[in-house]
């Protein structure tokens, strides 16, 4: 095995300009990959994690001041964010945090009015709302389309370096005048680690980038439906406010 890995080394060190060129481009992709896999990883485990505990807190809490408090800790939590966005939107609406009216309507001409008024009140919510997922939904996707990137074209740099090997090889054979193993071997190596370096870059980034889209797009839908919701809770309480008018 050690001398294997010598071997190696000796076909890089004595490679021509253009393989070691390739193979360096090569080597800066798949740190760039495995950086942005490592970091993607933690980020959405922890996004996971922690929007799953506030979740669950969200609906045993029977007050947003809470939950709003509980989603101020879970930092790494992108629903927890997205919650805070559209309380702080409503706390806007109403200091107290709810949206029935501090003087209620004189008469039923004038319940109406203020009940539409309330419900108009929730669009600017909704709106907060759905620009918080989009921020959150681009933030989780921000690196991602470099793994498609090394995916698709590390094998193609690696194919290069492959064609530039077997041109030296030729040009030996041809400055030489012989086709002996000795004359081709070395230039074919070249070929074969050009190749070999552009699959195990592409190869990873690209198992990573569709593992990492399946998690960002059900997360999606989770904030998504997690924003229905608090606007169906929200419009409920405008309902139930009325009657207490």
């Amino acid at each position: 095995m050690f001398s294997v890995d010598m071997d190696l080394i000796n076909i890089v060190m004595n490679a021509g300009l253009m393989v070691k060129f390739v193979l360096i481009l090569l080597l800066f992709f798949s740190i760039t990959s495995w950086a942005i896999m490592i970091m993607k990883y933690q980020y959405i485990k922890r996004a996971y994690k922690e929007s799953a505990i506030f979740t669950d807190f969200f609906w045993k809490s029977r007050d947003l001041s809470d939950a709003f408090a509980k989603a101020k800790q879970l930092r790494g939590s992108p629903i927890a964010r997205v919650f805070r966005v559209g309380y702080i939107e409503l706390k806007k609406l109403s200091p107290s945090g709810h949206l029935a009216t501090s003087q209620p309507p004189q008469s039923s001409e004038a319940a109406n009015p203020s009940l539409s008024s309330r419900f108009a009140g929730t669009d600017n919510i909704k709106r907060a709302l759905r620009r918080a997922t989009n921020e959150e939904t681009t933030q989780m996707t921000q690196m991602v389309p470099f793994l498609a990137t090394t995916g698709n074209t590390t094998p193609f740099i690696g194919l290069f370096g492959t064609v530039w090997g077997i041109m030296n090889s030729f040009h030996g054979i041809g400055l030489k005048g012989s086709a002996s193993l000795a004359v081709v071997a070395p230039g074919i190596s070249e070929a074969l680690i050009a190749t070999a370096a552009g699959l195990a870059a592409a190869i990873p980034a690209v198992i990573a980038f569709n593992h990492f889209i399946h998690k960002i797009r059900t997360f999606e839908v989770e904030l998504q439906n997690f924003s229905a919701d608090f606007l169906n809770i929200i419009e409920r309480d405008i309902l139930n406010g009325k009657g207490g008018d």
